[in-house]
């Protein structure tokens, strides 16, 4: 048995908050709207004329006070409207929300319609506009005199509109009336009726759009209909305002309104919150990969700006994206409706989500906005998304969209799009009290089946006959069932679009808790140390996605919504979980509860389709059809005799006595106790933003805007909102620069005990990104000349063009030596101002966007450590400043600027190789020195070097070095994080050596310097005769051969062994018994790293060839091991080389085949002895003369590459050379030393290793 249900409490629980009528007050008259940028030019009768809340009932509630001005916005964003009996005067329906500082929100449902105007002064008003307008555009047309067409177009603006009709005596506007007759545009109010706009608002707590709508157009179709409503209007209202209330979560309401029952309902605590802005219609609007993309935007917390001619089409679509971000939420401005006096707010230099009517006629490229940058421009009319740069790719994208696209196709929806055309107004119920009771107990199952089978009947003759009038203003019974099975049809869409979204938000964090980092004691520690805290281990996190998710995911956990969605549950261990996370993760449990696979890895896991769709979609057709509950029926109130009096076609003057608040005269209106009123007002929560309005434990941790004073239009609110945009910015430049530079100092990964100081390039790539799009918002606050997509860039070529006349032609020394060098001009610009790198952006990106120069270019001054130096010059010129910017702009603020510019030079501190590792097609020049010991500089005469420089991106090939010089210069596709770099000689006579210290390695683009160091001979009968070495690269701070030893922030990487480490090894013999435990120690080592090397995510892994070939690495390591104790024959214990060892093995090794086995030979036959001959053997037979440590390193690179390493060893061990070769102590001798060793490097068999080919090039294995 249904209950019934009152409301007359608390306003928290009741269906809606306040009724609100707009529209012209006849007091105050015309006032034109300014706002509006329509210019006097058009008719009076088309332009927008200012509007005011007529009436409001109640006159304010605690937790909800009234905004007045908002809400007249609002309901009426371009003001009011006038028509005449030439145009259409269809109603017309839209909504709106209004979100608070504490993130709840409001919504607004509006029914505009045209009344007829009665009062004598504004129809006067509107006539001698049209009369004034009429002679003015006559004027202008015939030419007349300048000073009387500007004296006569300045009045409509200098004068109030009341005092028009003043301004005229009787005998102008008579002789007026007889020329503007008949000509378009104009107003006789004795040929012709006036009506101007009004609307009707029921301002609500949660988002009951069908019931909403349905009561809003009943009331209108009662005060049209020529027949009087059975009850006053006032009655109506006030039972809607007092006595309807919020349906309990999980069950569904019945309330009626003028003509006939309405049904709402709410989902239960387990279901998704009430969403019922109709998806279907935003995907069939935009189409389903336009809608995908969308989301994609929101998500990434770009700027999203909504444009369509229909109100109501940027609300479905801008609640629906929402809508569809469970269990996330829009941290930032949400605005689907931006009426005129806000369009200062496109201004924002933050996230947004905002929408604004497009005129007739008006163009994409007619509209000048500050940002786009990282723009999404949503054409929702023309069905068009314009998506930002390098907008990644939703995961699973193709296989999310063929979901959603059956789904559409179930319900017959093209997933395309397509034009969708819904009725203006939303039609009343039938007026038939038998048929409204059919209705109501068909809708409550409580039908018998022979009175079921008779209204079925009835239903389909209905629909075979197409209709016929029912009653006077009422429905066919065919339509009024059509219309209940459309309204069913879309919620069970639009529940089964949304469990589509939130299965794949369920597969893609599932397993989020495990990656929560708890660190503080308690909320008050927490929050002290908010900035400095990581909440979310998201290194490890992306380390375990699929590689194809990862662009997505870094992106995604860097924004608000995520970092938000992870602060509620940290805070969640001393406080109630918000709503919303709370629901997530119970779907979460139920998720692993049912889930009977066993748990595969998530980086292979496979696209699995929601299963619950069809299963919500029951629940709520359910509730729908049978209402659980029912509210107070109107009733007559306590009014005095003739007030309610039915006037057809005009909106009645209602009594304020009866609406001002609740009357307790109903005898239900005592049935709703405290304690379920404190249950409505808990569990009003979910269904808008999953806001609780009572339990919000961390609201204080967001810093957001505030987001009721974005609605306040007035001079002092639009000065201080920009205000707090300038703090804003400054702030998250600070809290940006800082974690950039956390990050790339490692102390998040050593804070969580990991001991690593890297961060994934991926990781980077993001934070860089992040930083390019704060710098394109700032440049883009309050921005007025602009040209092209990127503010930043606009400044840039203004600010160029005011220094091309002050440059001449040799800007620095560094051009003047460069042009000399058979270069392109304007190419080379080492460390040069802001001009200088402009012009090698613009040289190098042919086809590129002015946001990918822009981005470049703030990539290369990062690169180089002068991104805080070029913006502040950039901005020294202050003329330019105030001729592009609003006085509001963000540069335009002195101090703030600074400590911006300031927080900026901190990443100074820091190396980054952004422009190198992502601009990896461009050509890059760079410049080779050789550096030969100072002592013996002389004999680089006597030498033909060449040089081949390698890189993460490639090598440069074979460059040679001019004779008789140490430097060569080329010019070269992009080589990347340099590495190796292979230096030989042509000259192969006994007089052609040298000893070289290092050779330096300089980009001429960025100024990083690459010191590789070798310390040994180049040349034959010298050393070990090699004419060919392989050096290994670090990186040095910019600058020249003095800053080589020194870095910044960074540790450098190791490089090769240096004279000093050579030495050591060459000493090795005489000091067995002494090194034998830090040989094995740096053997240990030096496998460990290679072990950890692998186990890291591939975006974060390092040089291999600096862990298998530099210093510390596995070749000298190995060499150490080998060289221990091994006897010399020479005389002064120099040039000891382990591949002589190896060599003289491998001949003992293939003589003792020769000869068929020798007594006494230790040595296994087999592979392994067969693989190490052929082994060397080729190595040997290379044509490259790379020496015996080349042959040895290159040994030892082939070894491990082919998992041969660990076999070999205990060979050359077992060898019967060994023991003559080798000192007793020696650890070759020590059987236990080289099964320790055969086992590590046993270790590294597991891992694939790819050797660079500069390592094994001249070598076929």
């Amino acid at each position: 048995m249904n209950g019934t249900a009152a409301a007359t409490g608390s306003a928290s629980c009741r269906f809606a908050h306040y009724f609100v009528v707009c529209g012209v007050d006849t007091e105050t008259g015309l006032e034109p709207d300014e706002g509006a940028g329509e210019g006097f030019e058009q008719s009076p009768i088309r332009r927008s004329f200012k509007s005011k809340v007529l009436v409001h009932y109640p006159e304010s509630t605690d937790r909800n006070p009234f905004n007045k001005d908002a809400v007249n916005m609002l309901c009426m964003p371009r003001g009011l409207s006038f028509r005449t009996r030439a145009d259409r005067l269809d109603p017309q329906f839209h909504s709106f929300t209004m979100s608070f500082d504490d993130g709840t929100r409001s919504y607004g449902f509006v029914h505009t319609f045209y009344e007829e105007v009665t009062s004598a002064p504004i129809i006067t008003a509107m006539q001698t506009l049209c009369q004034m307008h009429h002679v003015e555009h006559h004027s202008a047309s015939s030419a007349s005199s300048p000073s009387s067409s500007s004296s006569s177009a300045s009045s409509p603006s200098t004068s109030s509109m009341d005092s028009l009709v003043s301004s005229l005596d009787e005998s102008d506007t008579e002789s007026l009336v007889s020329a503007c007759l008949g000509c378009a545009g104009s107003f006789d109010p004795a040929r012709d009726t006036l009506y101007v706009s009004k609307a009707l608002c029921l301002l609500t707590p949660l988002p009951f759009l069908q019931a909403a709508r349905e009561f809003l157009s009943q009331l209108h179709q009662a005060v049209t209909s020529h027949t009087a409503p059975p009850l006053p209007i006032e009655s109506y209202i006030h039972n809607i305002l007092y006595e309807v209330p919020l349906p309990p979560p999980g069950r569904s309401l019945r309330f009626h309104g003028v003509q006939g029952p309405i049904v709402c309902q709410r989902p239960g605590p387990g279901e998704l919150p009430l969403g019922e802005y109709p998806l279907g219609e935003a995907f069939s609007l935009l189409g389903v990969d336009n809608m995908v993309q969308l989301l994609t935007c929101a998500l990434l917390e770009t700027q999203v700006l909504l444009c369509s001619q229909d109100y109501q089409r940027l609300m479905t679509v801008a609640e629906g994206v929402t809508t569809l971000l469970f269990p996330f939420q829009w941290q930032h401005i949400y605005l689907p409706i931006v009426s005129a006096p806000l369009h200062h707010l496109l201004d924002a230099p933050v996230p947004f989500l905002m929408g604004f009517q497009r005129r007739d006629g008006t163009q994409r490229s007619s509209l000048h906005l500050p940002h786009e940058a990282n723009l999404c421009f949503v054409d929702i009319d023309n069905r068009c998304v314009e998506a930002p740069e390098d907008l990644p790719v939703f995961p699973d994208q193709t296989e999310l969209i063929q979901e959603l696209s059956e789904v559409l196709l179930r319900f017959g929806l093209p997933p395309q799009g397509g034009v969708l055309t819904t009725p203006a107004t939303a039609s009343p119920r039938l007026s038939s009290l038998v048929l409204e009771d059919l209705m109501e107990d068909r809708r409550n199952g409580n039908l018998g089946g022979e009175e079921l089978e008779v209204l079925e009947r009835l239903q389909a003759l209905a629909r075979r006959c197409g209709g016929e009038k029912m009653s006077d203003g009422g429905k066919t019974l065919g339509h009024v069932f059509e219309e209940e099975e459309e309204e069913l049809k879309a919620a069970k869409l639009n529940i089964q679009l949304r469990e589509v979204f939130a299965g794949r938000f369920a597969a893609l964090f599932g397993r989020y808790e495990e990656f929560v980092i708890h660190s503080a004691l308690d909320l008050d520690s927490w929050l002290s140390n908010r900035e400095g805290t990581f909440s979310f281990d998201k290194g490890s996190f992306l380390s375990v996605q699929p590689a194809t998710h990862l662009h997505f995911l870094s992106r995604f956990l860097e924004t608000s919504m995520f970092s938000s969605f992870v602060d509620g549950k940290v805070i969640s261990r001393w406080a109630d979980r918000e709503p919303l996370q709370q629901l997530f993760d119970s779907r979460l449990e139920r998720e692993r509860l049912y889930d009977t696979d066993e748990e595969e890895d998530s980086r292979n896991c496979h696209y699995r389709k929601c299963t619950t769709v069809f299963e919500s979609a029951q629940v709520i057709e359910r509730r729908l059809l049978k209402a659980d509950h029912t509210a107070i029926h109107p009733h007559l109130l306590d009014m005095r005799i003739g007030q309610g009096r039915h006037h057809p076609g005009y909106f009645p003057k209602l009594q304020a006595d009866v609406l001002a608040q609740g009357q307790n005269t109903n005898k239900w209106s005592g049935r709703v106790t405290s304690s379920r009123r404190t249950d409505l007002k808990r569990s009003t929560v979910t269904e808008h933003s999953g806001v609780d309005n009572e339990h919000r434990p961390h609201i204080f941790v967001r810093k957001n805007l505030r987001q009721a004073k974005l609605l306040d239009s007035s001079p002092q609110a639009v000065t201080q909102t920009h205000r707090e945009f300038v703090d804003g910015l400054l702030s998250e430049c600070r809290l940006k620069t800082k974690r950039m530079l956390m990050e790339r100092m490692g102390k998040e990964s050593v804070e969580l005990g990991q001991g690593e100081a890297n961060i994934t390039g991926l990781q980077e790539n993001t934070l860089i990104h992040g930083l390019c799009d704060l710098l394109e918002r700032t440049w883009g606050h309050g921005l007025q000349l602009k040209q092209g997509k990127s503010a930043l860039w606009s400044h840039l070529l203004h600010y160029q063009a005011t220094r091309v006349k002050m440059e001449i032609p040799a800007e620095s020394p560094g051009s003047n030596c460069l042009d000399q060098r058979t270069l392109d001009v304007g190419t080379l610009l080492l460390r040069g101002s802001v001009t200088q790198d402009m012009r090698f952006i613009q040289t190098m990106s042919e086809g590129m966007s002015e946001v990918g120069q822009a981005r470049a270019w703030i990539h290369l001054a990062l690169e180089k450590k002068m991104l805080s130096q070029h913006l502040k010059e950039l901005l020294t010129n202050q003329e330019l400043l105030r001729q592009l910017y609003k006085p509001h702009a963000f540069l335009l603020c002195e101090e703030e600027r600074e400590q911006f510019l300031f927080h900026l030079l901190s990443l100074n501190t820091v190396d980054y190789l952004c422009f190198t590792r992502v601009f990896a097609s461009i050509s890059i020049p760079y410049r080779v020195v050789i550096i030969p010991m100072k002592k013996l500089s002389i004999a680089m005469a006597t030498v033909d070097p060449w040089v081949c420089v390698s890189g993460e991106l490639g090598d440069s090939g074979v460059r040679q070095i001019p004779k008789n010089t140490q430097e060569i210069f080329f010019q070269c596709k992009n080589l990347g994080r340099l590495s190796t770099l292979q230096l030989g000689q042509e000259n192969s006579g006994l007089l052609a050596k040298c000893l070289i210290d290092c050779v330096m390695v300089y980009n001429e683009i960025t100024g990083h310097t690459y010191k590789f160091p070798c310390g040994r001979w180049l040349g034959k009968g010298v050393g070990d005769g090699s004419l060919e070495r392989v050096l290994i690269g670090q990186l040095v701070s910019p600058g020249g051969e003095e800053d080589a030893g020194r870095w910044t922030g960074t540790p450098p990487e190791l490089a090769s062994p240096s004279q000093s480490v050579r030495a050591v090894l060459e000493s090795l013999g005489s000091r067995s018994r002494i090194l034998s435990v830090e040989v094995q120690e740096d053997m240990r080592e030096a496998a460990n790293n290679l072990v950890k090397h692998f186990h890291k995510p591939e975006q974060e892994r390092g040089n291999l060839t600096v862990l298998l070939c530099g210093e510390g690495g596995l070749v000298l390591s190995l060499e150490k091991f080998l060289l221990h104790g091994l006897k010399s024959n020479r005389l002064f214990l120099r040039n000891v080389f382990v591949w002589d060892f190896v060599e003289k093995t491998v001949v003992s090794i293939e003589t003792a085949d020769q000869m068929g086995g020798l007594h006494g030979s230790t040595l296994p036959k087999g592979p392994p002895c067969d693989l190490l001959c052929h082994y060397v053997n080729a190595i040997n037979a290379s044509p490259r003369n790379i020496g015996k440590e080349g042959k040895f390193q290159l040994f030892v690179c082939l070894g491990i590459r082919d998992r041969l390493l660990s076999h070999w060893l205990p060979l050359l061990a077992e060898c019967p050379l060994t023991a003559p070769s080798y000192e007793d102590g020696a650890l070759l001798r020590d059987r236990a030393a080289v099964h320790s060793l055969s086992r590590i490097l046993h270790t590294l068999n597991e891992f694939t290793i790819t050797l660079e080919t500069a390592l094994v090039k001249g070598v076929d294995l």
